[in-house]
């Protein structure tokens, strides 16, 4: 038997996702992330995969094909800002483009929002005499003792990583490189971040700031990776360790070592990733991905089947990050997330209670009240069954006086009036989120089709989908684990772009195959390392096109192969068509297009990716409906005051059965709620669909 395992570490539990043979059957597994050191938990959950399927932890690692998995070390990172101490070297005059920043302000409206704190201080960012033109020239060659002097002055500062970042050095890298070998002269020891190599294109702050972002997080990530993958080979993994990227596809440590900032929000994108392949299945091209766990909630929409990754405004813990992404807006509400009163209001999150203590019902000494907490006390969640698969068992003991001290007493209210509060102010700030995101996307939420996953997502997707005024919601029965299942469907591949600034009538045909040729070469060599050879890739050839005084660019594509090595595409007349495409994509996206307007070519981009087994998706609901009948009945508030509901075991429906709401499905890992006014089918594949009862 061979497997392929994914895995997501999220701030409460660490989910497993098992593909167990040809057959693809999928075997999920959740436990508590250990946040002093997550390697642990991973370890932990492996043992206990490799007991579920009756083998040592050494056979079972011994018969993996591939393990995937995403990390949150560079999003915490930055959230708990505790990455190394960074130093910058820049071009003379350039050290405070850091600070000038963007227009952008997270809350135009709130005039005492200050400012993020800087990841490199003003002290330790340091202008060095050098300068290369924008065509690659050198107008002032690089002044190396005072480069010396620099490196001297952060080497006292005991910097643990430099960030080197010269003007124009993505054209010539030259004075990058020399000041990265003067740096390793100077400090052996030191992380090192080259711009040319991390975001090798313009414009100037969204690549100073990359870099700076990489430098900062890449120590912690790196020791991270190295620590995890010691472990599992100590333990039997013979294989490379594959780790999502934040633009959806996966690739080994090797490739991300010199730019670990692509793995932020990685766990986010398998999500994702997962989510267009399951709305491929259902027909349901058009998604709003939603994902409620323990400690955040998750949103992205998927059009037309797919996730595409954006470069450029990435704006992430409010740093911009401008390697490709998929959109995931992330906000601070989850089963974890603490409820409390300021001044007369109730506020839900966005601290977080995590694993460690956790919510009050854990019993593992938490003494705050969060969202768990309160739907416990709502009757949405059962204290009499096991919790994440068996693992413990909720307690009522101090849930009751937690929620009473923290938020009845304040709020001059029961117990049970305080949890309705707090559900519905979770619940009304994930709808706000959602809005907010289908807004900016310039999409109707009723052309939607709601995909919940994450523990806690399916509780309140169909309360969430009636607000938003959504018809359909799904639920796969992988939900608990989706990002990890995600991470099973993601694709090994690189996204790399090489900038060469032209006006589209000058470019040179022979000089855009050169750069897809250099850039070819390089995914080739990192495919095969991840275990893959060249028949078995697929190559999409995009250059990135913008008008005249524009400063963002539009990635239109050039062509797609597989197998060898074919730029034949890449001829005389190949400009002229992309010119006529970018005209076509500009007016879709933003509704106009300068057509008598010729262009300008900032660079080039490839996306190279290899093929994989991939989990079961299936389709929709062909089996004979059934009304299925409940377990037992339990006195909870789905919304219309506490009432007997009825309560269905998961284990006990089969394709066709239909449960009417108002009532409860216990999943092994997560609830369903179906709420009054909906109903709920099981589907063929054993995941669940969610209607209006009008519908």
């Amino acid at each position: 038997m061979r497997y392929r395992i994914g895995i997501d570490i999220g701030g409460t539990f660490t989910d497993f996702a098992l593909l167990r043979g040809a057959d693809g059957e999928l075997v999920l597994h959740k436990n508590l992330s250990t946040p002093e050191d997550r390697s642990i938990g991973v370890l932990q959950g492996l043992e206990r995969l490799a007991e579920l399927e009756s083998l040592s932890l050494a056979q079972l690692l011994g018969s993996t094909d591939a393990l995937i998995h995403g990390t949150t070390v560079a999003d915490n990172t930055l959230i708990e800002m505790n990455g190394a101490c960074t130093g910058l070297l820049t071009t003379a005059g350039y050290r405070d483009e850091l600070e000038l920043r963007r227009g952008y302000k997270e809350d135009i409206w709130d005039v005492r929002l200050a400012p993020p704190q800087p990841i490199v201080p003003r002290r330790r960012r340091l202008g060095v005499p050098e300068r290369i033109r924008f065509d690659g020239s050198v107008h002032t060659p690089l002044d190396e003792a005072a480069a010396r002097a620099a490196i001297s002055r952060l080497a006292k500062q005991q910097v643990e990583s430099v960030a080197i970042c010269t003007l124009f050095s993505f054209v010539n890298p030259a004075h990058e490189l020399r000041l990265a070998e003067l740096v390793r002269e100077a400090m052996p020891e030191v992380h090192l971040s080259l711009s040319h190599e991390v975001l090798p294109r313009s414009p100037e702050f969204e690549r100073i700031s990359t870099t700076a972002v990489n430098a900062y997080v890449g120590p912690r990530v790196s020791r991270y990776i190295e620590r995890l993958q010691q472990r599992l080979t100590e333990a039997g993994y013979e294989r490379r360790l594959l780790l999502m990227q934040s633009n959806g596809g996966v690739m080994t440590r090797e490739y991300l070592a010199r730019s670990p900032v692509r793995v932020l929000a990685s766990g986010p994108a398998g999500g994702v990733i997962g989510g267009a392949a399951t709305g491929a299945a259902k027909q349901a091209p058009e998604l709003l991905c939603v994902d409620m766990g323990g400690t955040s909630y998750d949103v992205s929409v998927i059009r037309g089947g797919e996730a595409p990754a954006q470069s450029g405004w990435n704006w992430h813990h409010r740093y911009l990050v401008a390697t490709p992404m998929v959109q995931v807006e992330t906000l601070g509400a989850g089963g974890g997330s603490i409820c409390h009163v300021e001044s007369g209001t109730l506020h839900v999150g966005p601290a977080s209670a995590g694993a460690e203590p956790g919510p009050v019902c854990y019993g593992r000494g938490g003494t705050q009240p969060t969202v768990t907490d309160a739907i416990l006390t709502l009757g949405l969640l059962s204290d009499d069954e096991g919790f994440a698969g068996g693992s413990f068992r909720l307690q009522r003991d101090g849930v009751a006086e937690a929620i009473a001290t923290h938020v009845a007493e304040p709020m001059g209210c029961s117990v049970e009036e305080a949890a309705f509060d707090c559900w519905r102010v979770v619940n009304a700030n994930m709808t706000q989120a959602v809005r907010r995101l289908t807004a900016e996307k310039g999409c109707n939420p009723q052309d939607l089709t709601l995909l919940a996953y994450g523990g806690n997502g399916p509780v309140f997707a169909a309360i969430q989908a009636q607000e938003l005024g959504i018809r359909r919601v799904l639920v796969p029965r992988t939900s608990p684990g989706f990002s990890a299942t995600g991470a099973l469907t993601a694709r090994p591949g690189i996204d790399e772009e090489r900038a060469y600034l032209t006006p589209a009538g000058q470019a040179d045909a022979a000089h855009l195959q050169q750069l897809w040729q250099a850039l070819d070469t390089q995914a080739e060599h990192y495919l095969q390392e991840a275990g893959f050879e060249r028949e078995a890739m697929h190559c999409r050839y995009q250059i990135n096109l913008r008008y005249p005084g524009q400063n963002w660019s539009l990635t239109v594509d050039a062509a797609q192969t597989r197998g060898e090595r074919d730029l034949s595409f890449a001829g005389n007349g190949l400009v002229a068509t992309l010119v006529e495409r970018f005209h076509a994509m500009h007016e879709a996206e933003y509704g106009h297009a300068r057509a008598g307007e010729s262009p300008e070519i900032t660079g080039v981009r490839l996306q190279a990716w290899a093929d994989v087994p991939q989990p079961p998706f299936s389709g929709g609901l062909h089996s004979e409906r059934v009304t299925a009948t409940p377990s037992k009945t339990r006195r909870a508030n789905l919304g219309a005051g506490f009432q007997a509901t009825d309560i269905y075991r998961g284990a006990d429906l089969f394709p066709g059965s239909a449960v009417a709401g108002p009532a409860i499905i216990e999943e092994t890992f997560t609830t369903i709620v179906v709420y009054p006014g909906w109903h709920a089918l099981v589907d063929d594949a054993g995941d669940y669909e969610l209607h209006r009862t009008d519908d």
